[in-house]
């Protein structure tokens, strides 16, 4: 087996996969439920700050998504959206249990931890961070 092709393979699923479902809760948070029908979820859901809070984390979810899809600046964006959902987890749904069905914190656990493992292996080959800054695990001089 060609280990490097599987790697290159598996972060590139990894990465794309979880920036489209970023992107697509963004574009949710600002044309489905609207950012002022945002607002008030986060203050009925008891988000600190949440007419600030709202507009923040609808454009970073939908920006770090796509930032993600393309691999551009991956690992500050995969770590922003990582803190977003323990955020979300602790903040939201860790009192309602496990279970999505109910409230609980499964799909935003497993968010923050594809977001931390891409952090941590960085975009891969297939990405425009190879492209702009030669490395496949963008080690930018802000993270060195």
């Amino acid at each position: 087996m060609n280990q490097p092709a599987l790697t290159t393979s598996a972060r590139t699923v990894l990465r794309v996969i979880a920036g489209f479902l970023f992107a697509a809760h963004g574009w949710q948070k600002f044309y489905e439920f609207t950012i002022p029908g945002t607002q008030a979820a986060f203050t009925q859901m008891g988000v600190p700050a949440a007419q600030v809070a709202a507009p923040v984390i609808a454009t970073l979810e939908l920006v770090g998504g796509i930032a993600l899809i393309l691999g551009v600046l991956t690992r500050v964006f995969a770590v922003l959206l990582a803190v977003d959902m323990l955020g979300a987890l602790f903040l939201v749904h860790a009192s309602a249990g496990v279970f999505a069905a109910t409230g609980g914190y499964e799909l935003v656990l497993i968010l923050a931890a594809a977001a931390l493992a891409v952090a941590l292996v960085g975009a891969g080959k297939v990405s425009v961070d190879k492209v702009l800054f030669g490395r496949a695990n963008s080690k930018l001089r802000v993270l060195a």
